[in-house]
């Protein structure tokens, strides 16, 4: 797999916006929540996304959700972003993949970062995957602009059932040290135009793996973003079917140890 971090070449109208509402929001941080409110009214929908972010993630942090409240509001400012307001086109060179005998480059259009929150655009060229990975202590919130998507997330399995088998539970003689028993959360094909999703902490799919059917751009807003100093690193893993017990719903899942901050 090969992701490309693109920071300067992007011509998407929301990266100038959201670099300019950055510059005023730094000049304005007196102003009240009312006149915030009022400016959205006026604003584009990359600035208006923005500007809910830093309400939204203000009093969050590892581990800690946005309120309920707050968790409908980003829902449906991002729910509105379509693939018109960040200037993408299935067309774009991001999406094409020049080489059938390569797996095809996904290139991140980097957005925004601060210690709050991150956003950024992944573009997945036909048959693009981006492993499956984790997102500690993080809130992250995903609108699939245009495309279909294959998405397979887990959350790692807590409590074991009482009646379950010992093999299965995550002791020295069972398992390794590197092993971990986790659970399917979603495993389907998303098409555009779709809802925003979310995932939790510790619910929700935390770990997922993203498989382009089509050429396909995803808008990401993480809360926190990774940060290795903050030891938010993002992990990649590898599935294991647990087979014989497919009434739990179960897969094992073995860390590589891989990490890589994006």
């Amino acid at each position: 797999m090969g992701i490309g971090k693109n920071m300067s070449e992007t011509k998407g109208r929301v990266l100038g916006e959201l670099r300019e509402e950055t510059n005023t929001n730094n000049n304005n941080n007196n102003k009240s929540r009312r006149n915030r409110r009022h400016r959205q009214r006026k604003m584009s929908p990359g600035q208006k996304l923005f500007q809910t972010c830093n309400e939204v993630f203000a009093s969050t942090g590892p581990g800690i959700v946005p309120s309920p409240q707050n968790i409908e509001m980003l829902l449906s400012v991002l729910g509105g972003i379509k693939q018109e307001d960040v200037g993408l086109k299935p067309e774009m060179p991001f999406f094409s993949s020049n080489n059938p005998r390569r797996t095809p480059k996904i290139t991140y259009l980097h957005i925004y970062e601060c210690k709050e929150f991150s956003m950024g655009i992944f573009c997945l060229p036909p048959c693009g995957v981006i492993p499956l990975h984790n997102h500690p202590g993080m809130t992250v919130f995903s609108k699939l602009l245009f495309g279909t998507m294959h998405i397979k997330s887990y959350d790692w399995v807590v409590d074991l059932p009482p009646h379950m088998p010992t093999i299965v539970k995550p002791s020295s003689e069972t398992l390794t040290p590197d092993m971990r028993l986790a659970k399917v959360k979603v495993d389907a094909d998303f098409n555009a135009p779709c809802d925003p999703s979310i995932l939790y902490p510790a619910d929700g799919g935390n770990m997922h793996w993203f498989t382009a059917v089509t050429a396909c751009a995803v808008l990401d807003v993480l809360g926190p973003p990774y940060s290795d100093p903050d030891g938010r690193h993002c992990t990649y893993y590898q599935n294991f079917p647990f087979s014989n017990y497919s009434d739990f719903s179960r897969w094992t899942i073995h860390t590589r140890g891989g990490k890589n901050s994006i």
